[in-house]
């Protein structure tokens, strides 16, 4: 086949097409719960909560009431469901506010009344509830730290799920005795729903004495008031063997193994072979996209593992361990790394973005990077290798006028890649 004209507009295709298989309103349609007797109560948290329930709304041909809270510039109108906002990735007083309004919803309760759970990722940090004596400013220096560790997603949600009162099944466990049936769009490598958004009404089985391990092995300086909570153990979180769960409900939605499939399919039908290396790849990003670009390096040069044109798509969630003060998230990081380690190879393209349309603080959901980004940054007298030291991919590709800015897409399935080897 010819070559592909235009590989941006064809990588950006494909991130659609992986956007729109995990579309609220397509996904929930197949998941909608029985009607209860009683009241349904629509509670949800996550950078695409307004969306999802937008979609349930116009789905449920029954009474309900409801409260979400997504990320501000997020939300949508709805017509019986409350939309709030509240900062991401740094929890704040919105946040704080949301989380009341959430469990304020689910209290008193009965047994034929329905909880309907809209979670998806980013709900973590728009659910600030400081447990015990601890304030919001604990909270936030909890989720500094995490961001700022490199920990994997498993492990930040063992440690925030301690400081909580309302992750870790802690909101179902309110809603008691109504039953909860979370509907949830995974952003989680192996999709454990307990994970997604720290689990505000799905238990996991971590403990305190886990939390504390992990803080640890992650050298988390966490405030003195928030370790003495930990190791206090008045107030952990439940398990998913306490009884206030038996009558409830998970269900998964949507995820990235489904996204990407959905991309290959697009890619095959355009006549690019398409693979995908995994859907739940963790680990440093910078290093994740060294290992990414000694696989496409292989593949331009000697057509293995794969033979050309291929597209090789993958997704997951890496993290960055913060050592310098620039700005970007971790599919710049991703992508700057790659960049650097591919400079000069002909016929390679390359995406790496948010499903939810947000890689880290600023607007951008990643960058576009080729065989020419590194020469054409040291053409306007910069240095890639200096950027990626101080993380910050985004000064770098925002200089390349390389970022990809698609807005926010209502729903997240975590980080999409896709290489373009031609």
């Amino acid at each position: 086949m010819p070559p592909i004209a235009d590989p941006r507009a064809f990588l950006e295709t494909l991130f659609s097409v992986a956007v729109a298989a995990a579309d609220p309103e397509k996904v929930l349609a197949a998941n909608l719960p029985e009607k209860p007797k009683g009241r349904t109560v629509v509670i949800g948290a996550g950078k695409g909560a307004a969306q999802m329930a937008r979609a349930f709304e116009r789905l449920w041909d029954a009474p309900l009431t409801g409260v979400v809270v997504t990320r501000y510039g997020y939300a949508v109108a709805c017509e019986r469901i409350d939309v709030l906002e509240a900062a991401h990735p740094v929890p704040d007083d919105s946040g704080l506010l949301a989380s009341g309004r959430l469990m304020a919803a689910v209290r008193g309760l009965t047994a034929d009344d329905l909880v309907v759970a809209l979670v998806c990722g980013g709900g973590s940090a728009l659910l600030p509830a400081p447990a015990g004596d601890l304030t919001l400013a604990d909270e936030i220096a909890v989720n500094k730290a995490l961001l700022a560790s490199g920990a994997p997603i498993s492990a930040m949600n063992a440690v925030r799920k301690q400081v909580s009162r309302i992750k870790g099944g802690r909101l179902a466990a309110l809603a008691y005795p109504a039953r909860v049936v979370s509907l949830v769009v995974s952003d989680i490598p192996g999709d454990n729903p307990a994970l997604v958004a720290s689990g505000p009404t799905i238990a996991d089985a971590t403990t305190r004495v886990d939390a504390l391990r992990l803080i640890e092995r992650y050298r988390l300086d966490l405030p003195d008031a928030v370790m003495r909570h930990i190791r206090d153990g008045k107030d952990e979180a439940p398990l998913p063997s306490d009884a206030c769960f038996a009558r409830n409900e998970v269900r998964l939605v949507a995820s990235a193994a489904v996204s990407l499939e959905a991309a290959a399919e697009a890619a095959q039908t355009a006549g690019v072979e398409a693979v995908i290396l995994s859907d739940a790849i963790e680990g440093e990003a910078a290093e994740v996209g060294r290992v990414h670009a000694a696989i496409a390096a292989e593949v331009v040069r000697r057509d293995r593992p794969f033979t050309k044109p291929v597209v090789i798509l993958s997704g997951g969630e890496t993290t960055v361990t913060i050592k310098g003060k620039g700005k970007g998230g971790r599919n710049g990081e991703f992508l700057l790394s790659f960049a650097c380690a591919t400079d000069g190879l002909e016929g390679l393209s390359a995406l790496a973005a948010d499903t939810d349309g947000i890689d880290g603080s600023e607007d951008n959901a990643g960058a576009f990077a080729d065989g020419t980004t590194v020469a054409r940054l040291a053409g306007m007298g910069k240095d890639a290798a200096e950027f990626l030291s101080r993380n910050d991919s985004w000064s770098a590709f925002d200089a390349l006028d390389d970022l990809f800015v698609p807005g926010p897409t209502g729903t997240n399935v975590n980080d999409f890649r896709a290489i373009l080897v031609q």
